[in-house]
């Protein structure tokens, strides 16, 4: 066989996060050993290398291990990275083996074998293999049971998934003894308000800081004049709406008809107060001042009329 060129299996560790294994086309038995031994190649795992001076990153690891696994696939902790759901650097990597047979212990990296095989056909992401989303929260509820409630909420954000979809997994997946789907369905319970989906995250943050500052008992997404808003104080005429920016500020149009319809709401009667991201997230103890002092300022005199806002 033809030595391979430096430049050859240098564009081929490009490819694959600076990685080489001893399939790599054109290596040899002989040119694998000697690459180990004089330092040109820098082995991870059995079979597995990188080229020295390619940076050592998570995705490095991650893909260093499935090349280890045959037909292996990241999972877990693993697949959520790379899935862009924010985890630790120092996450040891997981890996399932969809083979019965298995390598033998590998050095920073959990070989999983499960029983449950629904969803495990890979999809790759940045070049590696891995377990599909709605599989991935499921899988990481069973080794970081505290990390899904976050990954549900990326996973909604970045319109990966929604609440019911999650909703269908537990379904599917749900059986006594599998690991991860109580993780899940405590998450799903917490992006849900009043049993319904939050529309965004900005809602499910709003309800969780009016529990923590006490604000009276919400009502939520009520139809009030015809308009859906996001939060009503229940027996007050005061309507909170969450105005996140990509629906309320990205265009003209979204801030145009946000206008329209507080000045629907304001002249039949209620006070509508708008908080951003920022006041909801950042500055939670003043939103919550400004809607006790609305609250303070409106004395009903008399009861109101069903759908109507409760009289000044």
């Amino acid at each position: 066989m033809a030595r391979l060129r430096i430049s050859d299996y240098d564009n081929w560790a490009r490819a694959h996060h600076g990685l080489l294994t001893r399939a790599t086309p054109g290596i040899s038995n002989d040119q694998w050993y000697r690459g180990l031994k004089n330092g040109s190649f820098e082995q991870l795992h059995p079979g597995v290398a990188r080229l020295p001076g390619t940076p050592d990153t998570p995705e490095q690891r991650i893909a260093a291990a499935v090349l280890a696994v045959a037909d292996g696939v990241a999972s877990h902790r693993s697949a959520a990275r790379l899935w862009g759901i924010p985890r630790p650097d120092d996450d040891p990597v997981d890996v399932i083996a969809t083979r019965t047979a298995g390598p033998p212990a590998l050095d920073g990296v959990e070989v999983h074998r499960p029983t449950d095989r629904a969803r495990l056909g890979p999809i790759r992401r940045y070049g590696i293999a891995c377990t599909n989303p709605l599989r991935t929260i499921v899988d990481l509820g069973a080794v970081d049971p505290e990390g899904v409630d976050a990954a549900v909420g990326h996973l909604i954000a970045t319109g990966v998934a929604s609440l019911d979809t999650l909703a269908s997994v537990v379904q599917q997946h749900g059986r006594k003894g599998r690991s991860g789907i109580g993780a899940l369905r405590r998450a799903i319970e917490t992006w849900t308000i009043d049993g319904r989906p939050a529309d965004s995250l900005l809602e499910v943050a709003f309800r969780r800081l009016a529990r923590r500052y006490d604000i009276p008992e919400l009502e939520f997404q009520p139809v009030i004049e015809g308009i859906e808003v996001d939060f009503r104080i229940v027996d007050t005429p005061v309507i909170v709406e969450c105005d996140g920016w990509l629906h309320h500020g990205a265009d003209r149009t979204g801030f145009e008809r946000d206008r329209e319809r507080d000045a629907i709401l304001s002249g039949a009667g209620w006070i509508v107060l708008r908080f951003t991201y920022r006041w909801i997230t950042q500055r939670p103890a003043a939103t919550a001042a400004r809607i006790r002092t609305a609250i303070e300022q409106w004395q009903p005199i008399a009861d109101p009329e069903p759908g109507s806002p409760p009289a000044a």
